[in-house]
């Protein structure tokens, strides 16, 4: 499996509309923290083309420790979706369930965050059903290199799972 730096960028802008749709849950309780906004910049700008660089890396490492500053379950969940979208263009060819959970996580952390705001499973459900519906074709191309990931019993377990099978479809 070889990985194009257009098939990083694919992944990289999902991740960021991902991780966008929650950042207001972490401005919210962090209004004046840049962090997360500043990560899930940079992760767009690698996406319209840019380079990996050591910018793109302290802006995730920053973000992370914002989430590590936040209070709040669903602020924090919403600041590493961000951190997960600025690492997306670091994802690597490695044949691993790792590799996969880097490229399902920002998805999956936007699902976390906006569960544990509502207090209600059934909205990270719909951030779910909101992500497999943002993915293009290509996206879900990318996805299907990788093993299937096996079930599991957590509430994140399953939102990995639901997300990969809709993928592969």
């Amino acid at each position: 499996m070889k990985l194009t730096d257009e098939d990083r960028r694919l992944v990289t802008s999902w991740a960021a509309e991902c991780a966008e749709r929650v950042l207001p849950l972490f401005e919210a309780k962090a209004p004046a923290d840049t962090r997360p906004r500043d990560a899930i910049e940079a992760a767009r700008a690698y996406a319209r083309g840019g380079r990996r660089t050591a910018q793109l890396r302290s802006c995730a490492w920053a973000a992370q420790k914002a989430a590590g500053e936040v209070g709040d379950p669903a602020a924090k969940a919403a600041a590493r979706a961000a951190v997960a979208a600025a690492g997306a263009p670091y994802i690597h060819d490695l044949e691993s369930p790792h590799q996969l959970n880097h490229i399902l996580g920002p998805a999956v952390l936007m699902a976390q965050a906006r569960e544990l705001a509502a207090a209600d499973t059934a909205a990270g459900d719909e951030e779910i059903r909101w992500a497999i519906a943002h993915a293009s074709p290509s996206l879900r191309q990318v996805v299907r290199r990788w093993p299937a990931r096996d079930p599991s019993p957590t509430r994140t377990g399953t939102l990995y799972h639901r997300l990969d099978n809709a993928l592969r479809l």
